[in-house]
């Protein structure tokens, strides 16, 4: 079982996610022609302490040794770090990105699991400032995590994150020869991604929930989408300066339901990019499940279907 681990076959991901009331679940594949298609995507109710009988009975129904499985940590159980790229052969990455993480953790870096993603250079830039993103977990978390899915009979094939899922999704989305922004929010706060030509390049956090968004008057409204413009208009910034070479033009928000609507227009009036709304029917084929073509049901799924969406990765 790895993080990032490159796919073996190609029948489909089963993909789990834990939220506060309960377990997600999707089934994606993705056909040799036409939209990936979601096959199955279920929501189970039930606390914390009853995830081991809900996986039981998820991988029971739908199935689960059928599938490569993998499941999403929540956005307060990693650490997703940039750091600069070490100059050492590819054997020793780990290793040395395990000694730069030394000081950046708040426990010691032995207790970490950790895994690297690379983000890509400017192939026309000659040399330049390498980045990578080190993720970092608790080896202790993620023993549970393993456990967990073990005694439930589910063949846990990876871990994965939230920013990945929501990459895989935007990858499907670029236009093509340019970046993608793109912005969703769930109950645990929201996230803005920016990727090109299917990598991801940055990933940044907003200390927002849905929740917030859809509550308070109109003045806490719209203090909020303030702001949300102010981390967006910085984080854009900072971006268009590390990699110029990656023109964004569009920042495209995942289905957030009503809550959405008055953030999205909001965006569109103070963000100098475009601004749109993605409906899932754009991008994959859902038949098999009509109660995604809502966009309350698109927003609970998504990270999931992100996950369930997961394809070949490059080994590092």
């Amino acid at each position: 079982m790895g993080w990032f681990s490159k796919a073996r076959k190609t029948a489909g991901w089963m993909a789990t996610s834990f939220q506060g009331e309960g377990v997600c679940v999707a089934i994606v594949s993705r056909p040799s022609t036409g939209l990936p298609k979601v096959e199955a995507a279920g929501f189970s109710k039930g606390k914390h302490s009853q995830w081991p009988e809900l996986l039981q009975k998820i991988a029971k129904d739908y199935q689960a040794a059928s599938y490569q499985c993998t499941t999403l940590l929540a956005p307060t159980e990693y650490q997703l770090l940039s750091v600069d790229a070490p100059n050492v052969p590819p054997e020793e990455l780990k290793t040395a990105i395990r000694w730069r993480l030394k000081d950046m953790l708040d426990y010691h870096v032995d207790d970490a699991t950790i895994d690297v993603l690379d983000v890509p250079v400017d192939k026309n830039a000659g040399s330049r400032a390498h980045s990578m993103y080190a993720v970092a977990a608790r080896n202790q978390l993620i023993e549970q995590r393993q456990t967990l899915f073990t005694d439930a009979k589910v063949p846990l094939t990876v871990i994965d994150i939230p920013d990945m899922a929501q990459r895989n999704i935007s990858a499907l989305v670029e236009p093509e020869g340019r970046g993608l922004a793109m912005l969703s929010f769930s109950g645990e706060g929201g996230l803005l991604t920016v990727t090109y030509q299917g990598e991801i390049y940055l990933a940044r956090r907003i200390d927002i929930s849905l929740d917030q968004l859809a509550q308070g008057d109109a003045d806490q409204r719209r203090a909020l989408h303030d702001r949300i413009t102010l981390e967006l208009q910085r984080s854009l910034d900072h971006f268009d300066r590390q990699y110029h070479f990656v023109n964004v033009p569009k920042l495209l928000m995942a289905p957030m339901g009503e809550a959405g609507a008055g953030l999205r227009e909001y965006l569109a009036t103070n963000l100098y990019i475009q601004v749109d709304a993605l409906n899932l029917e754009q991008v994959l084929d859902l038949s098999a499940v009509p109660d995604l073509k809502f966009l309350e049901s698109q927003q609970r799924f998504f990270m999931t279907l992100g996950a369930a969406l997961r394809h070949e990765e490059k080994a590092l």
